[in-house]
């Protein structure tokens, strides 16, 4: 097919290249039209200088390699249009009858009720003296619209136990050229087969059915057949009409049938396509009360609710399709079931409930947590906003357990071999992970004075200038000095 698509161009191209002295025809390179339509089929000769005569014009079909001729102009002996195309093809232009060499310079011809079998290639061929022959060929593409048609497969669906598959509805698009495509557009859920036709005049024709499974949820269902033909788009649409047993149940026994209440009933309600027929009541296990009045689907019990009303009662429906039944157990109380407001305040209120009570907890936690995190800093600028009076006493220095001698005179240190030392836990405050510090306030200050100075090693005694102070009874106390800082414990 490429190898001959190539031909056909380089022949054409051949064809309207202009050829010596000046002499050419001018056609169209290609011309489509639909079965039944008009077309022309444009033939020009471009006479030179100097010009040639022209002796005859004819136009050829060619089929397969073969020319047949289709309709000719000589001007001594006039137009002449071959079967079969003599009642349909003619010259667009009258001078051509005047059989004058120069009327035949435009020899358009016209295509008239198209049909499938003008597709082909066409020559338009000139005969001049003395310059010879001269052509030039158009190609005629003939489509044909195609017929769309959708319809129900049946007309009665029948929705079937045990259940299966089958084909509901079908479109179809018939001899149309190119082939066209189908879509369906639903929402029922199926699926869709596609079949494609080839028939002897070269059209195809296209059909598609669609299949679901009959039920009572596919009735009335709308199918949309989508048919794209080139730019065109057709689309039609049927309603599925299925047929099927009825569905049944009771209504009217609400759970509180007590002794003595008035003007009770059930009623047999059924969808069916087609409509039910017949409606038939009965009582499991036994007949049905004496005092029950039966209208249409409807069970009416006469006079107040007795022990008799209780039991199992079943309805049968029957339609054309067949017959389904529902049932329903009714029970009879001594008093009536206590009637509380309706469940969807209930569960309105509830919902209520659980929401605050989530967002309580919510908010409970947030807030400890960020007491928790609240940073020491925080607490001691809040601590600095109070009044004198109410600030606490600042914690005295952490001592270490070789710093617990720095409260004694030195005749008390001296002697502190034989006397117990002071308990560290008076002095030392604990600090736990964690945990903030507390600080045990410390004792009254001593009526001696404090040593003001001890050695960074007090087990080695060195000879020193500064004399120690010796206590005599007598005398005067010395003036207060300045609080010792005691320097960090060294590592021995």
């Amino acid at each position: 097919m490429a190898m001959l698509a190539t031909f056909w161009i380089v022949l054409l191209v051949a064809l309207n290249a202009p050829a010596g002295n000046g002499q050419s025809v001018q056609t169209d390179p290609s011309k489509s039209g639909f079965v039944g339509d008009t077309v022309e089929l444009r033939c020009v000769f471009i006479n030179g200088k100097p010009p040639v005569k022209i002796s005859q014009v004819t136009w050829q079909k060619l089929i397969n390699g073969t020319k047949q001729n289709v309709a000719t102009a000589n001007p001594a002996l006039g137009v002449s249009v071959l079967p079969p195309f003599k009642d349909r093809v003619s010259f667009k232009h009258p001078a051509v009858r005047q059989r004058t060499p120069s009327s035949l310079e435009d020899t358009t011809i016209v295509f008239s009720n198209l049909r499938l079998s003008d597709e082909a290639a066409y020559i338009c061929e000139y005969t001049t003296f003395p310059a010879g022959n001269r052509e030039n060929m158009v190609n005629l593409t003939v489509f044909a619209r195609p017929v769309t048609k959708m319809t129900l497969t049946s007309p009665t669906i029948v929705a079937r136990t045990p259940k299966r598959k089958m084909p509901v509805a079908t479109c179809m698009s018939a001899n149309g050229k190119p082939p066209s495509v189908i879509k369906w557009d639903t929402t029922l859920k199926g699926e869709a087969t596609f079949q494609e036709t080839r028939n002897p005049n070269g059209t195809v024709t296209v059909r598609s059915n669609y299949i679901v499974l009959p039920s009572r949820e596919t009735h009335r269902q709308k199918l949309t057949c989508i048919v794209t033909y080139r730019a065109e788009r057709f689309t039609e649409s049927v309603i599925l009409n299925v047929q099927y047993e009825p569905e049944v149940k009771i209504e009217g026994f609400d759970g509180n049938w007590y002794l003595n209440r008035p003007n009770v009933k059930l009623t047999c309600n059924a969808d069916a396509n087609p409509a039910v027929t017949v409606y038939q009541w009965k009582l499991l296990n036994g007949s049905l009360p004496n005092n029950i009045e039966i209208k249409n689907n409807t069970l009416f019990f006469k006079g107040p609710v007795t022990y008799e009303f209780g039991g199992t009662y079943v309805c049968d429906a029957t339609n054309s399709i067949g017959t389904r039944s529902g049932l329903v157990e009714v029970n009879v109380t001594e008093k009536p079931m206590p009637q509380g407001p309706p469940g969807g305040i209930f569960g309105i209120l509830g919902v209520v409930v659980v929401a605050g009570l989530i967002l309580g907890v919510v908010a409970t936690i947030c807030m400890v947590y960020r007491r928790g995190q609240k940073p020491r800093t925080e607490t001691d600028n809040d601590l600095t906003d109070l009044p004198p009076a109410h600030k606490p006493a600042p914690p005295p220095p952490k001592k270490k357990s070789s710093d617990m001698k720095g409260g004694l005179t030195s005749d008390e240190i001296q002697n502190s071999g034989n006397e117990e030392l002071p308990n560290p836990a008076d002095y030392v405050s604990c600090h736990h992970p964690g945990k903030q510090e507390q600080f045990v306030e410390p004792p009254p200050p001593s009526a001696y004075p404090p040593v003001t100075f001890l050695p960074q090693n007090p087990y080695t005694q060195h000879p020193t200038n500064t004399p120690m102070y010796t206590f005599q009874p007598n005398a005067a106390p010395p003036a207060p000095r300045p609080p010792f800082n005691y320097p960090k414990e060294q590592s021995v």
